[in-house]
C-alpha cells in the first residue's frame, strides 16, 4: 500500500510518501510562508524523486486540524482533490495526533498543545497501547488553566509536546514533577508519522462530506453573533470543501 500523507495545518509543511513497511520520502519546510506556494512543489519533488506517480498511490492521508483556518483548507483541498480525481482512500487524522506520534513514551499521557492565543490552547490528550496511539482525552480548544486542571486530577504523569515554550512556567506550576515537556524537535509534525497513522485507519466513506476540524469558530463567524445574538443558529459560514 503506497500512502501519501500532507500536513500543512500550521507553520511546518509537511508531505511524504511511505508503504507500511518503508519511508519512501519526506519534504519538510519549516520557515513561513505561504502553503499554498510551497505544497504542489513539495509533492511535485516527492513524487519526481521516488519515481512514484499519482497514480501509483493507494491512499491520501491528510492532517484535517485544528490549526490555521488557511493551511488547514490548503491540505484538506488538496487530498480531496486527489483522493476523487484518483479514485483513491482517503484518511483523516488529527493534526494534534501527528504531533503527539512523536513522543514514543510508555504509560504517560501525551499531551499535544497548539498556541490558540489568548492563553488558550488547541489541544487532547493521547496515549499508547499495543503500539497504536490513541485518543484518551478529545481533542478541544480550552483556556489552559481549566485544561491543567482537568490534567492535574487525573493523578498521570504527562508529556507535553508542541507550543510549550510560552507556557512552560504554568504547566510545571500545575503539574509539578508529573509534567515532562518534550524536546523541540518532537515539536515539528513530520509526514512520515503521518502516512504511519493513516495506514492504520479506516478510509472515509464520502470523499466529498469530509471537511477541516476547526475545533473553534471563525473570526467572521464570532464577530457575526456578537452584531447579531438573537441569531445563533445561523447556518456556518465554514462550508464543506
Amino acid at each position: 500500500m503506497l500512502v501519501l500523507a500532507i500536513d500543512t495545518s500550521n507553520r511546518a509543511l509537511t508531505v511524504a510518501l511511505a508503504t507500511p513497511q518503508q519511508l519512501l520520502g519526506e519534504v519538510t519546510l519549516n520557515v513561513k510562508q505561504t502553503h499554498s506556494d510551497g505544497l504542489m512543489p513539495a509533492l511535485t519533488y516527492l513524487f519526481k524523486a521516488t519515481k512514484k506517480v499519482p497514480a501509483d498511490l493507494d491512499r491520501v492521508v491528510v492532517a484535517q486540524g485544528p490549526g490555521s483556518y488557511t493551511g488547514i483548507r490548503i491540505a484538506v483541498t488538496t487530498a480531496k482533490t486527489l483522493a476523487w480525481t484518483l479514485n483513491k482512500a482517503l484518511v483523516g487524522i488529527s493534526s494534534l495526533a501527528v504531533i503527539a506520534s512523536n513522543v514514543l513514551e510508555q504509560g504517560r499521557l501525551i499531551v499535544p498543545l497548539f498556541d490558540a492565543r489568548r492563553n488558550a490552547v488547541f489541544t487532547g490528550a493521547y496515549q499508547w497501547q499495543e503500539g497504536r496511539l490513541v485518543n484518551i482525552l478529545a481533542d478541544r480548544h480550552v483556556a489552559l488553566g481549566d485544561w491543567l486542571e482537568q490534567l492535574a486530577a487525573t493523578k498521570k504523569p504527562v508529556t507535553f509536546v508542541g507550543d510549550t515554550a510560552v507556557f512552560s512556567d504554568q504547566l510545571t506550576a500545575a503539574l509539578g514533577g508529573r509534567a515532562e515537556i518534550a524536546s523541540a524537535a518532537c515539536a515539528l509534525p513530520r509526514g512520515s508519522q503521518l502516512a504511519a497513522l493513516g495506514s492504520q485507519l479506516t478510509p472515509v466513506t464520502n470523499v466529498h462530506s469530509f471537511v477541516p476540524t476547526y475545533l473553534r469558530m471563525t473570526e467572521a463567524e464570532a464577530n457575526w453573533l456578537k452584531e447579531h445574538p438573537a441569531n445563533e443558529g445561523h447556518e456556518p459560514y465554514v462550508e464543506e470543501i
